[in-house]
């Protein structure tokens, strides 16, 4: 009777142990990732002019989360304090100890030095440090410097979201290219309007937490009026990446109408904002960036 009695909560610690890898998984913020790596297949395809080595594709992916997560692990480290005062964001693991502080950052810069190994390994010495420069300047730049300090912080800090395709080109070429950088660009100024546009839904969520988000400082007008010149400028350099790519009429057809669709939501965003929910062009920002990095991968191995 006593062994059986002392084997009872061994049964229980399945689902401990569930939960527990379940809390890390959630502080690399696997969402985020997803839409960073929809943009790292197609520039590998655009730089190789077709499909390149599946194995590559395969190692740039994995070693492309890995570094990803591990930013994002030490991101919710450094902010647990004001992540306790918003609403989104005061379930977050280290916020409620369901994982110690120490061990959630031990965990976060784990994951970046083996993406780092991995990625020299693997592909090539420019993927490698690229992926590790994204990594320190998303912890150091946006997260310790610019988040608590500027209105400007997802302008600047949000560069650190625009190197994945960078990577993947590096990981196929061993370098960097100017179509390399003008898909960098893309994401540069597709993030203030995709993250302004979400920022003015949680605007008193950011005033809580002191974090001086655009809609905090400057209003959600001026914050309106700011996506929507962001997005006008965004599309255009959108275009110039056939140029500077050598692609073809699917992606100038894909990036001229989902351009048009994203200038459209913004200025209805900016012109109409009492009938018109910022979470509409935030969604949408989302399915535009994945869509017209799809549309350039598409072209290269079809027109390439």
């Amino acid at each position: 009777m006593t062994t059986n009695a002392n084997a009872l909560p061994l049964p229980r610690s399945r689902p401990q142990f569930a939960a527990t890898l379940r809390n890390y998984l959630s502080l690399t913020k696997p969402l985020i990732i997803i839409e960073l790596l929809i943009t790292t297949v197609p520039a590998m395809v655009v730089a190789q002019g077709g499909w390149p080595s599946t194995w590559l594709v395969i190692a740039t992916v994995i070693g492309g989360t890995l570094s990803a997560g591990g930013a994002n692990t030490i991101n919710c480290w450094y902010d647990r304090d004001i992540d306790a005062l918003m609403r989104r964001t005061r379930n977050r693991p280290m916020v409620t100890r369901a994982i110690d502080p120490a061990h959630g950052l031990l965990f976060g810069i784990a994951l970046g030095a083996i993406a780092f190994l991995f990625l020299l390994a693997t592909t090539t010495p420019a993927a490698a440090v690229i992926s590790l420069v994204a990594l320190l300047f998303y912890v150091f730049v946006y997260t310790v410097w610019l988040k608590r300090r500027t209105p400007q912080n997802i302008v600047i800090g949000g560069a650190a979201g625009a190197f994945p395709p960078v990577v993947g080109w590096a990981a196929v070429t061993g370098d960097v290219s100017v179509a390399a950088v003008v898909m960098f660009a893309i994401i540069f100024l597709w993030t203030p309007p995709h993250f302004w546009a979400l920022a003015l839904r949680l605007k008193d969520d950011y005033a809580e937490a002191h974090v001086p988000m655009l809609p905090v400082t400057a209003g959600p007008a001026a914050t309106r009026i700011q996506i929507a010149g962001y997005s006008v400028v965004l599309v255009a350099v959108s275009l110039l990446l056939v140029p500077a790519a050598s692609l073809g009429w699917i992606y100038l057809g894909s990036a001229a109408g989902l351009g048009a669709m994203f200038i459209w939501s913004a200025f209805r965003l900016w012109r109409r904002p009492d009938s018109v929910s910022p979470l509409g062009l935030y969604k949408f920002s989302l399915l535009y960036l994945a869509l017209l990095f799809v549309a350039m991968g598409v072209d290269a191995a079809i027109l390439g």
